[in-house]
């Protein structure tokens, strides 16, 4: 069966962990960010997975190779302009047309049950069908409306509980994952920019056509900043009993304390350095005596010859690295 995984964004929230890669390539659980989604799809049956790219293609390319370590076979399209979410799809059609097939974002972690979610799609026969969770804590993603299975139109970021008069149902809000009929090609302008929901569900819902809802049950994470990144890679540490990822390479000296952390390849902790909730990039050497504490480090070098996106991370430089506090 084929798949599809978005990897063209450029990770900017994620600075200065992207400097040297993009975000798909990042290490997570082990594996690149994107290989850990790619087992997820193979646990479903999913072995032919189209991967789009733009920024950075070739730290994709290197990190995930043919595919064959995560037990599927990549085919990689590459966006010499970004096409956004249904433009990638339109992109990518020779590979994908024929039958049903599932798009991801190559950015989450999740355990949500996806044969349930093919169920919902060959029982309703929709043009799309949009998997869903419910929104209690009301974070910030756009809620979706849903009557009688199916979507019905798209809203802005919930308001918090506390400005919320009365009670009812949590918000509902995407998760990212759907499965499409090869009919939604005809809703998708070839080769502009153009987004899934603005371009293609708002117009087929008004038209008549169906997207369905399903809504599902099971954890998700989305990795899309650097908070994010560091709590999830803690959380499912500590489901396996640990509370430490150490990348190829990566040595902690006797009487360091490394914990609740991650540490990428080649990162050097010497004796006596303490860092707690932090990630340490490729590289990056904490000498002794030194705390990190709550941030990203990288080296150096990669962020003086690097520009600070908008949405990056701001830090400073300390030695031979550059340091920059996580927010909440």
């Amino acid at each position: 069966m084929r798949a599809m995984i978005l990897a063209a964004g450029y990770g900017t929230r994620l600075w200065p962990l992207t400097i040297d890669r993009t975000k798909p390539a990042i290490p997570f659980m082990g594996r690149p960010l994107i290989g850990y989604v790619a087992e997820y799809l193979a646990g479903y049956g999913f072995d032919d997975i189209v991967v789009n790219l733009h920024h950075q293609p070739d730290s994709v390319r290197a990190a995930l190779g043919d595919g064959s370590r995560f037990g599927v076979r990549f085919r990689y399209v590459e966006e010499p302009v970004i096409l956004g979410t249904s433009g990638a799809i339109s992109n990518a059609r020779a590979l994908l047309d024929g039958d049903h097939f599932v798009v991801i974002n190559g950015k989450l972690a999740t355990d949500i049950d996806l044969g349930e979610a093919l169920a919902t799609h060959r029982r309703t026969g929709a043009l799309a069908t949009l998997v869903l969770r419910p929104n209690p804590a009301r974070e910030r993603y756009s809620e979706v409306y849903v009557s009688g299975g199916l979507v019905t139109g798209f809203g802005g970021h919930p308001a918090p509980e506390s400005d919320k008069a009365g009670g009812g149902d949590a918000p509902l809000m995407f998760t990212g994952i759907q499965i499409l009929d090869p009919r939604v090609f005809e809703y998708i302008p070839p080769g502009v920019f153009s987004h899934s929901v603005t371009d293609v569900y708002v117009p087929a819902i008004a038209r008549g056509d169906r997207i369905a809802a399903h809504v599902a049950r099971g954890s998700w994470y989305e990795l899309s900043t650097v908070r994010r990144y560091l709590d999830t890679s803690v959380t499912l540490l500590k489901r396996e009993g640990r509370d430490l990822e150490l990348g190829e390479g990566s040595v902690v000296g006797e009487g360091a304390s490394v914990s609740e952390s991650v540490l990428w390849e080649g990162v050097h902790v010497a004796p006596g350095a303490r860092v707690t909730r932090s990630v340490l990039g490729a590289g990056v050497r904490v000498g002794a005596g030194e705390v990190f504490d709550n941030v990203a480090v990288v080296r150096a070098e990669l962020a003086r010859a690097s520009e600070r996106p908008e949405k990056g991370l701001p830090g400073e430089f300390r030695g031979s690295n550059f340091v920059a506090p996580i927010p909440e």
